[in-house]
């Protein structure tokens, strides 16, 4: 956490903490929106870095995205406090609503801006636009939503990131992609229950924050460098272990949130949905072998010279982290017995 030496940088992450808790907590449309905005303009100085021209780029680009958005929500509150009896314009603007929360998380089919920006931040930057940046959009997107939009929209989510993060070799567009995915997980358990979506975040944060600390702690940021680099066996298995639990693998903590949703998405007979969700997160374990089978079974003989050193305190906290997510299904079932 680089940012914890500049006072500045200090200053805007709690700002962006302060501006998601002004938006959640607002009782209107327009507390909402002034929180979104603090929270856009407290995010930009944190991602931007002169001597790093991606960083710049991605500022602005999340800056124009975010800003267009934002109109958007802006525009149909107006309307929306104009125009209260007509009950189709009620519709219309409820679509408008739910569109433009869906652009500001970077959910598909408004998602195309969410890779490329991720690509030019560095790893912790990156955490905090995958989880706490979706908080404040989902907490709006629960109080006023269609739900056969919402349905046709998490199907979209877990298509696209399944496929999506098929034929990519950056670490941080894989991780996107499994993002996107998540994100449907996330529409269905709001749809369902507002604490199942919480435990659901925290859950998934947790396990993001493990994959983030581990890859900036061996500074890597593409496929190659997990078998080109000459890491520990005991790391290897690590990593296989938080990629297993992201992807849901009965074994592991990932599985228990996604069991649960599977659960009552059985009980309300959205069968289809269900189908589809389990089916991505196939696709999604896939791509998450081939990584770590790649990572465990290469090994480049001319770099046997090359040594990976890790602090002792980060490899413990590795070693802590990927306990955690072992005996996690081991614990979760004391919850069903």
């Amino acid at each position: 956490m680089y940012f914890m030496f500049n006072s500045s940088k200090m200053f805007f992450f709690f700002i962006l903490i302060f501006s998601t808790l002004i938006s959640i907590s607002s009782n209107s449309w327009l507390g909402c929106w002034i929180g979104l905005e603090i929270n856009l303009l407290s995010f930009i100085p944190l991602i931007s870095n002169s001597s790093n021209l991606l960083a710049t780029e991605a500022s602005l680009k999340y800056f124009l995205i975010q800003s267009i958005a934002s109109i958007n929500f802006l525009f149909s509150i107006l309307i929306n406090m104009m125009m209260m009896k007509n009950f189709e314009l009620n519709f219309f603007i409820m679509i408008m609503m739910n569109s433009s929360m869906l652009m500001k998380m970077g959910s598909a089919p408004f998602h195309f801006w969410f890779p490329n920006i991720i690509e030019g931040l560095s790893w912790f930057n990156s955490f905090i636009l995958m989880t706490w940046q979706k908080i404040t959009p989902m907490i709006i997107l629960s109080y006023y939503f269609n739900k056969n939009f919402i349905i046709m929209i998490i199907m979209f989510n877990a298509i696209i990131g399944a496929i999506g993060g098929l034929n990519q070799t950056s670490l941080r567009k894989i991780m996107t992609f499994s993002s996107i995915n998540n994100l449907s997980w996330m529409l269905s358990s709001i749809i369902i229950s507002e604490n199942l979506w919480i435990f659901y975040l925290f859950l998934y944060s947790f396990m993001i924050s493990i994959m983030c600390f581990f890859f900036s702690m061996m500074n890597m940021f593409y496929i190659n460098q997990l078998f080109i680099n000459n890491m520990n066996s005991l790391i290897k298995i690590n990593l296989l272990v938080n990629f297993m639990s992201l992807g849901g693998l009965p074994p592991f903590l990932g599985f228990l949130p996604k069991w649960i949703i599977i659960n009552f998405l059985i009980m309300n007979k959205m069968y289809l949905l269900t189908f589809i969700l389990i089916m991505m997160s196939l696709i999604m374990l896939f791509f998450y072998i081939r990584i770590t089978y790649s990572a465990i079974m290469f090994n480049y003989i001319k770099l046997k010279w090359f040594k990976i050193y890790i602090k002792n305190n980060n490899f413990i906290l590795m070693n802590i982290f990927s306990f955690f997510s072992l005996t996690g299904m081991i614990l979760s079932t004391f919850l069903y017995m």
